[in-house]
């Protein structure tokens, strides 16, 4: 369908996997075939990472190659649930990732309608979805996954089946979505089901996971192409930000709405939490950071506090924690060193039931969702649904 990929390919050895990783370019993301919930999957930076995956991740034979795919960084990754009945396309909902691309789709929180995605992306992820559905075959529901980067659309990943977000999105919608694409298998068409138009929400859904991290010791919390979640919640709101500040509550999230904030990023991050930083302050909140990312913030003029890495002596930003002096944490890092020297931050804010994000759309998506703390209405599902249909 010459639809757009990210550069890829596949290999059955180390030796094999080396020259073709260095053709595709890093970082690339590894997973062995046919997995589910992203079982092995991990994000590479070089060719030492590479070649320790290949050895010990994951058993290498002919039957069984590894997936090698370039990483797409600061990407939007989008769901849809789409149902065909070989001669019709429903897309029955786009959902908009709030992590970006590189945090498996079922840890992942969504939104319904996309709430940064302009029209014209999202028509034409309508048309290639209706493409792939004929070019498949499909008859019944299936689910794509997207990447969005820049005016470019990725294909990453199609599934001719359903998927763990269509209960998600019948909620959103209104309508029973297994049953109208069972009907479909069963030869009554989209138009005899009275099936047409797609329906936009006046209202936001969002789907947020639910981790079991504190359960087990000496696991790192950080999200990441393998699935970690078992669970779901959604919040519905007039605002995306009033949406997914009911999803974080009914996650067993506390959102704090004044306190002090401790941000620590990767390089690449720098500049973006300068920005949050600065929209923190106007929320009222202080800011606290270790060198790398106070250094920078001093040097764009924004208040911060500096604290000590755990290396570097006490005390250090793992003892604030523990003493409950900080509120909200926003820890972003790549690279296996990095997050390991990262572990105890993440661990302790778990065990400290305190807030935390590892990434940075996350971290806005928050900041939004603080807003809205004390504008939050109840919508019942009967009622959104009735008004859907009636418009």
């Amino acid at each position: 369908l010459q639809l757009l990929q990210p550069p890829n390919a596949t290999a059955k050895s180390a030796e094999e996997a080396v020259p073709l990783a260095n053709q595709i370019g890093y970082p690339l993301v590894v997973r062995p075939s046919y997995v589910l919930g992203g079982r092995a999957m991990e994000i590479v930076h070089n060719d030492a990472e590479l070649m320790h995956y290949m050895s010990t991740a994951v058993s290498v034979s002919n039957d069984s190659p590894v997936l090698l795919d370039r990483f797409l960084s600061d990407a939007i990754e989008v769901d849809v649930d789409a149902i065909c009945d070989g001669e019709q396309v429903y897309v029955a909902g786009i959902m908009q990732h709030i992590e970006q691309a590189g945090i498996h789709s079922g840890d992942s929180a969504c939104a319904l309608p996309p709430h940064t995605l302009d029209d014209g992306i999202q028509t034409r992820i309508r048309e290639m979805t209706t493409q792939l559905a004929f070019g498949l075959n499909v008859v019944g529901l299936m689910n794509i996954q997207f990447a969005v980067k820049g005016s470019d659309i990725y294909l990453i990943e199609v599934n001719p089946r359903a998927s763990r977000t269509v209960p998600f999105v019948s909620k959103s919608i209104g309508l029973p979505l297994a049953k109208i694409a069972a009907r479909c298998m069963a030869g009554q068409s989209l138009t005899e089901q009275n099936i047409g138009h797609p329906i936009a929400p006046k209202h936001y859904s969002v789907k947020e996971a639910v981790f079991p991290f504190i359960k087990f010791l000496g696991v790192d919390p950080i999200l990441g192409p393998e699935m970690k979640s078992t669970g779901e919640v959604m919040g519905v709101g007039k605002t995306f930000g009033e949406a997914f500040a009911k999803s974080q509550a009914a996650a067993g999230v506390d959102l704090p709405t004044n306190g002090c904030v401790f941000i620590s990023v990767r390089n690449e991050d720098k500049q973006a939490a300068a920005e949050l930083a600065r929209a923190y302050i106007d929320l009222g909140f202080s800011i606290i950071a270790t060198d790398g990312t106070a250094n920078f913030l001093d040097a764009q003029n924004i208040p911060c506090q500096h604290v000590n890495k755990v290396r570097q002596g006490r005390p250090h930003i793992v003892d604030m924690i523990i003493d409950g002096q900080i509120d909200l944490i926003i820890n972003t890092t790549e690279g296996k060193q990095a997050i390991a020297d990262s572990f105890t931050i993440r661990r302790k804010a778990l065990q400290q039931k305190i807030c935390t994000t590892t990434t940075i759309t996350g971290a806005w998506a928050m900041k939004q969702a603080i807003e809205m703390e004390s504008t939050q209405d109840v919508y019942p599902l009967q009622q959104l649904h009735n008004q859907l249909q009636s418009s």
